[in-house]
């Protein structure tokens, strides 16, 4: 098991005491210890095996024991016996936004609730009104997070998608049979959410390669269609498989990929010029014309190849027929980033183990921005802390001296659109993000009201996860994103992409309009590990799937054009 394997089972067990009702200090160690083992440098295995593990702060002897159970049976005894006691359904109930573990427990205990259709028959008999800790907000809450996970339901997003895709491709190519196999459909696209993975093969044999995924994955294929085999993952995945000749492998790749209108546009383009394109290939007079790679077919429609990303069907085919389309910005672009969080609030890494982290992506600058102090939840900064913080960020920039650590702060907006600091105190930074965190539930004009105010302070040099979604968790809040973007590109606030898997937020589908006002947009992690910057990768996919170009985003420009972009608001 690696470390987030590992990990993940920590938070599991985690979980599980809770909702046995255990000392919350046994469970908040098994929080901590998840945590430290994401966060250990170097090989947990080897950890392990030299002894070092225990010693480890988070961990202790305990712990390591759990933890040297997963490494060499895969499964640990305090795990199975937890699974074993919990009631079966109850873990379910967590999945209601809203609904921890504590309440599922009365749940069960008071209304032996053990499945999602009991707990809204509960709801709408107003069972829940009496309970403990419960009452008629709560209720409503729960009714309305259950309508959420209905809607849904089959649906997954594209950081738990990408990953097990390529994961996948990379271990399927290898197989019998199997001449080229691609990643194609929605992920491929990079679209925040799908619901199924799909996969293009090139073979001469499709029914020797069904046989071999057969056994790899113990389940049977059904043909939905002709060249199209479906089934369902391991880890509960719909699986779509095309199944190609080489010889059109290029135009069944094309179709996979989709998306419907992007493909439509292409079809009708291939008929101006007297052509046939269908899933099997592109065809003159009832001869195939070179399809085995996707570029033949753009190339004979007269077209460049088309980056997967903008393949949406929004103008895409004809700004490429007239050599309009954007140089879209890539990883490579970035040299730094902002919107980090460090131990100084809930992040796990110190300020010193970050710039490492940074130096090794060969990034020269950084941006931490820790949580502001109503943001008690998450350790918001008090006066002491900024001071403290602030010294050794100053120390750092002395012993960094090729490298820019740039100081901020993540603000939250208070209800009334003010800042959580004075101005005074908002001055001293390098940067200011304004972000919401509470509140979510005002109307419309107030909470449009809510953020012009925030973005009129001077001191606020970018907006935060700009709509509050949650991706499959929480719908964006009420705003008129329209007024927001007017009202950022007039007054040179940076818009932020949150490139974490479950924001993904400003949505890709604003980010032309973004930019025809004119607004800079920063890539920002919003990371509270290590790991946790390589989620700008995740902010690149959006960036293009906006059409953005290397200009357009902040992270591209050297760090001392980054400085003076941060100060522009300050001088006039």
């Amino acid at each position: 098991m690696d470390k987030k394997e590992v990990a993940a089972v920590l938070e599991e067990i985690a979980l599980l005491l809770e909702l046995a009702g255990e000392n919350p200090f046994k469970v908040r160690a098994y929080e901590a210890g998840a945590r430290a083992v994401l966060t250990l440098p170097g090989d947990l295995d080897a950890a392990w095996r030299s002894g070092d593990l225990a010693r480890v702060k988070g961990i202790g002897k305990s712990l390591a024991g759990v933890i040297a159970e997963l490494l060499t049976r895969g499964e640990a005894s305090l795990y199975r016996e937890l699974k074993d006691q919990t009631p079966p359904g109850l873990l379910e109930l967590l999945r209601v936004p809203g609904l921890g573990p504590k309440k599922a427990r009365v749940l069960f205990d008071e209304l032996h609730i053990t499945s999602l259709g009991e707990l809204e028959y509960a709801c709408q008999e107003n069972r829940l009104v009496a309970l403990p800790g419960f009452g008629a907000k709560s209720q409503e809450k729960i009714k309305a997070g259950l309508a959420d996970l209905s809607r849904y339901d089959g649906l997954f997003r594209l950081g738990d998608l990408l990953p097990l895709a390529e994961s996948l491709a990379a271990r399927w190519r290898r197989l019998p049979g199997i001449l080229r196999l691609e990643v194609a459909g929605p992920v491929r696209r990079r679209l925040e959410i799908a619901d199924a993975i799909d996969l293009a093969v090139a073979t001469d044999h499709p029914h020797q390669v069904l046989a071999e995924l057969e056994k790899v994955l113990g389940t049977e294929f059904v043909l939905s269609h002709p060249g199209l085999a479906e089934a369902t993952l391991p880890q509960g995945v719909p699986l779509k498989l095309t199944l190609a000749a080489p010889a059109g492998f290029g135009a069944a790749w094309l179709a996979a990929t989709g998306n419907a209108d992007h493909v439509r546009a292409l079809e009708d383009l291939a008929r101006e010029h007297h052509l046939e394109l269908t899933p099997q290939g592109l065809w003159a007079d009832g001869r195939l014309q070179p399809s085995r790679e996707e570029d033949d077919i753009y190339r004979r429609l007269g077209l460049p190849l088309m980056p997967p990303e903008l393949r949406e069907g929004t103008g895409e085919v004809e700004a490429g027929r007239l050599n309009q389309l954007p140089r879209l910005i890539t990883p490579g672009d970035i040299r730094g980033c902002f919107h980090v969080h460090s131990y100084y609030s809930d992040g796990v890494n110190s300020l010193e183990e970050l710039i490492a982290a940074a130096e090794q992506r060969d990034w020269s600058y950084l941006g931490v921005s820790d949580h502001s102090q109503s943001a008690y939840y998450a350790g918001g900064l008090k006066a002491p802390d900024l001071e403290r913080q602030r010294t050794e960020v100053q120390a750092l920039g002395r012993e960094h001296p090729d490298f820019t650590l740039f100081w901020g702060v993540e603000s939250d907006i208070l209800s009334d659109g003010s800042l959580d600091y004075p101005d005074e105190t908002l001055a001293a930074f390098d940067f200011v993000i304004a972000s919401i965190h509470s509140q979510f539930s005002l109307k419309r004009e107030a909470m449009t009201e809510r953020i012009l105010t925030a973005l009129a302070n001077p001191f606020c040099a970018m907006l935060g996860h700009m709509s509050g979604r949650l991706l499959l968790a929480r719908e964006p809040y009420a705003h008129d994103l329209e007024a927001i973007l007017k009202f950022a590109g007039a007054h040179q606030v940076i818009m932020e992409i949150n490139a974490s898997p479950y924001r993904l937020d400003l949505d890709w589908r604003w980010l032309r309009r973004a930019k025809e006002l004119g607004i800079l947009i920063s890539i920002n992690p919003d990371a509270h590990s290590l790991e946790g910057l390589d989620d700008v990768n995740y902010g690149v996919m959006v960036a293009r799937k906006g059409w953005l170009a290397p200009e357009d985003v902040l992270n591209t420009y050297p760090a001392a054009e980054v400085a003076k972009i941060l100060r522009r608001r300050r001088s006039g």
